[in-house]
Parts: structure tokens; C-alpha cells; sequence
């Protein structure tokens, strides 16, 4: 805050900076109508696919013409971008915090489990949208989504390196196939994204501790059994 003194000495009225405000208010108002803008298309994208979903069906959706949704992106291989981009961010992110705490295996895989489950609720269309648009979006030109491939091949290494640990360790059966394993696992969780509804019997923490129960302790009673009956 600047301050002038007049000639004799006082000290006048502060300098207020004009259009300070204005511009903080403006530039949150822009990101928070492009952040409004990327929910609606990851929506759409979610409902009808990426590939089939036009800049204009994203603009009226979004109640202005396509020249201002150019405003703010350049196409929509940007929006779906941010999209993706968002959710692994926070899911590898979350998953690098888990592996950090350096707990036993069965505890880290548990949380990472809750850690998939709790990203069906805020990120549901991008999960969506992996689903169904992977292939085309990998089969696009240049390499503009070759980290899908990064963060799915980083993803994996964490949950195999730790059913591994889990193995060598003893707490997990060393008949099992690490990697099968992570997959089954991984396809049980994003799956989901179809049929789980918000406000149903559980919610996504109880959906996650209803699996780590399944996945540890086993489904059947009794001694394990080597043959079917």
C-alpha cells in the first residue's frame, strides 16, 4: 500500500491501485466460466463420446455460439485434454502419497483401492471417457496423448510392485499372477463408474471397504479348496 505526504508533513489518504480489483475479479470470472465450460463437454463427451460430440453441441450446451467456446480453446482435443489431464494428475498423485507412507503391502493396497473408488463420484465422465474413447484418442495423429499410456504404465507398476512386495513378504499368496492380478483389480474399480449411482445404498468409501473385504478375506467359507466341486 503506498502512502504520499504533503508538503508539511502529513500523511494523505492511501494510493489506491484502480482496476486491481476489476482484474483479480475478472481473470477468476475466466477461469472459473473455463472450468464451468470443460465440466459441461466432459459430459457430453461421458453421454455421447468424444468423437461424436461437436463444438457446436458444446457450445449450446454451454448457452453461447462455437467462435466463443475459441476463446478459451483451441479444439476439443484441448478440452478433453484437461479432462484426462485433471483426473490422473489427482489419482497418480494420490497413489504416490500412498506408496510414500511406507506401510505393509495389504495396507497399501487398501488404500489404494479407496484411493480408485473415492475418483467415481468427481471424475466420473473422465473414467468414462477412458473407457470409451481410449483407442480413438490413441489413434489420433502426433503424441498429444501418449501420457495416457505413460500414467497407465506407472499406474500398474505401483499395485504390481506392491502385490509383489506382498508376496515376497508372505501376506499374499505367491500362486497369483501380479499382473493379471492389478488388472482384475483395476477393471473392478473403473467399471464401476457404470452402474454405481450417488445417494444409493453405499457410497464410494463403502463401496471400496465392501471390495477390500471381497479381495482379502475371500468370498467362499471354509478351507480353500485346489478343484472345484
Amino acid at each position: 500500500m503506498n502512502t504520499r505526504k504533503n508538503s508539511g508533513g502529513a500523511t494523505t489518504t492511501p494510493v489506491k491501485r484502480q482496476g486491481t480489483t476489476k482484474r483479480a475479479a475478472s481473470s477468476g470470472s475466466a477461469s472459473e466460466r473455463r472450468d464451468h465450460l470443460v465440466k459441461l463437454a466432459a459430459e457430453l463427451f461421458a453421454r455421447k463420446g468424444f468423437q461424436a460430440t461437436t463444438v457446436r453441441e458444446i457450445a449450446e450446451e454451454a448457452g453461447i455460439l462455437s467462435g466463443s467456446l475459441y476463446h478459451h480453446f483451441d479444439s476439443k482435443e484441448t478440452i478433453v485434454d484437461e479432462v484426462l489431464t485433471t483426473f490422473l494428475d489427482d489419482l497418480v498423485g494420490r497413489y504416490r502419497a500412498a506408496l510414500e507412507q511406507e506401510g505393509e503391502p495389504r495396507a497399501i493396497l487398501s488404500e489404494m483401492v479407496r484411493i480408485g473408488f473415492s475418483t467415481l463420484e468427481p471424475h466420473r465422465a473422465a473414467i468414462t471417457v477412458m473407457q470409451n474413447d481410449w483407442n480413438y484418442l490413441r489413434s489420433l495423429p502426433g503424441d498429444r496423448f501418449d501420457y495416457l499410456v505413460k500414467a497407465e504404465d506407472e499406474v500398474e507398476r505401483m499395485w504390481v510392485e506392491q502385490i509383489k512386495r506382498g508376496q515376497a513378504v508372505g501376506q499374499f499368496r505367491a500362486d497369483v499372477d501380479p499382473k493379471l492380478t492389478y488388472r482384475m483389480i483395476r477393471d473392478t474399480i473403473w467399471v464401476a463408474v457404470r452402474w454405481f449411482r450417488p445417494g444409493g445404498r453405499l457410497n464410494t468409501t463403502g463401496l471400496a471397504e465392501h471390495y477390500i473385504t471381497v479381495l482379502f478375506d475371500g468370498l467362499a467359507t471354509g478351507e480353500r479348496s485346489s478343484h472345484s466341486a
